[in-house]
């Protein structure tokens, strides 16, 4: 079956199937990373609130709630999208090794009921539940939002690191889902992408007050905007770093043409060094600065480590390497870009007990979000492009996973429309809640729900 697919797809079919996965992919994740990571800090700030009676913690969870019901809901259409172009796109895969990792997807279909039916309490029973009620109802969004990551990352991390079943014939036997899902790339490649799902999260967050303080507003509210966001992205900052090191070290044994591609490099041996910065062109990365036996040192921990190059792998087999190197180098770069922001936000506190004071911090704090963003999708690129040509590691190719039907530019043309119209819609109304007066309720729970005010 799989031989008849890759006879019957063209080239353009198979180039508009993979940009439109990529354009969808790109957009739900950036969505998906708010559904991650701004459910505990809306829950922190009311907790908060509740907790030292700060008007403006609780305004700032009332503020974020909405947004948070807003992406939530933008979220779920564009993950309905990716659903379907799982199996209207790649059914190939979806008919050969649907029954190894579909479990993953099964699981999170639970979680988003779970984080659906939570985020309607938290948002519509925010005056009918008292205080300590109402911010237990937040936990469980938290929860969901977490654990879908979990799922869906599971379910990539087997494409990376397939596990779960055995080939006999040519056919897929002795099906162990949840072997499957807890393969070997697993524990990593979830933490990472959860991590960089509260980053994009809290520098986006603290950019919009950042902008708000350049423009004069130095008031509580968005001074603390700022700051709750921008600490618990700083804080996973740099444990973001130490796991993405890991992983890049994990592809040594698990994916070795994936760290060539990354790395550039062409030959295999001991002693190679860590390439920043730098083209490939003609079989060869160029421009670069090498840091002597860095790369050696990096995965075994000595220089007489060897390496494994581009050379090891037949040229079909081998991912296009300039979209993988400059997609990790881009990553590395604004990950140690931010890992700097934080470091400076740390020793300004330290030694004043406040932010930095020079405009430049709240300049580049508004930017950080949008950096981080980007990183986020070169991150992706480094992924999935140097997994190429393998929909499955070395078990289905990606041409042999399209679907054979001609005429895919045309979905192409209609997801881009969609996306392009979802996107104004988005932006439309998160400005609309931008401009809307900042509010919280000023009665407490017992005064709003006496039987005088709410008769049987």
């Amino acid at each position: 079956m799989p031989d008849l697919f890759a006879a019957s797809a063209t080239p353009a079919d198979l180039m508009a199937a993979r940009v439109q996965m990529a354009v969808s992919l790109g957009w739900h994740i950036i969505v998906a990373c708010f559904g991650v990571g701004m459910p505990a800090l809306t829950v922190f700030a009311e907790w908060r609130g509740n907790r030292t009676g700060d008007d403006a913690y609780r305004r700032l969870a009332h503020r974020w709630a909405k947004v948070m019901g807003v992406l939530f809901a933008v979220g779920a259409v564009s993950g309905t999208v990716l659903s379907f172009e799982m199996g209207l796109l790649w059914p190939a895969l979806m008919a050969t090794y649907g029954q190894v990792f579909g479990l993953p997807f099964a699981l999170e279909g639970f979680a988003f009921f779970i984080e659906a039916i939570f985020v309607g309490i938290y948002l519509y029973a925010w005056d009918r539940l008292s205080p300590r009620a109402h911010v237990l109802a937040g936990l469980p969004v938290c929860v969901a939002g977490v654990a879908s990551a979990f799922f869906v990352v599971s379910a990539n991390a087997w494409m990376n690191t397939p596990r779960g079943f055995d080939l006999v014939g040519g056919r897929v036997t002795n099906v162990r889902p949840w072997a499957a899902m807890f393969n070997p790339a697993m524990p990593l490649q979830v933490i990472h992408m959860i991590l960089a799902a509260f980053m994009v999260t809290g520098f986006c967050i603290a950019g919009v007050y950042a902008v708000g303080m350049l423009r004069g507003r130095r008031d509580r509210y968005h001074r603390l905007g700022l700051l709750v966001p921008f600490i618990s992205a700083a804080i996973i900052t740099p444990v973001q770093i130490v796991v993405g090191d890991a992983l890049a070290r994990h592809l040594a044994t698990a994916q070795p043409p994936k760290l060539a591609a990354i790395e550039g490099l062409t030959r295999t041996g001991s002693h190679v060094p860590l390439s920043i910065g730098g083209i490939f062109v003609d079989g060869e990365l160029r421009h670069a600065i090498r840091i002597p036996n860095g790369l050696s040192l990096l995965v075994g921990y000595r220089p007489s480590t060897v390496i494994r190059g581009l050379d090891v792998v037949p040229p079909a087999d081998r991912p296009p390497v300039n979209p993988v190197h400059l997609g990790f180098q881009l990553m590395v770069a604004i990950g140690f870009g931010l890992l700097a922001l934080s470091a400076w936000f740390v020793l300004a506190w330290w030694r004043h007990r406040e932010p930095p004071r020079s405009p430049w911090f709240l300049r580049l704090t508004a930017i950080s979000g949008a950096a981080a963003i980007v990183a986020l999708e070169a991150g992706w690129v480094t992924t999935e492009v140097g997994r190429q040509p393998w929909v499955v590691w070395q078990h289905q190719r990606t041409a042999e996973a399209v679907n054979p039907a001609p005429g895919l530019w045309v979905g192409l043309v209609a997801v881009l429309a969609v996306y392009t119209v979802l996107t104004a819609a988005t932006a439309y109304v998160l400005n609309r809640l931008r401009t809307q007066p900042v509010t919280a309720p000023q009665e407490s729970w017992t005064d709003q729900y006496t039987p005088e005010k709410h008769p049987p």
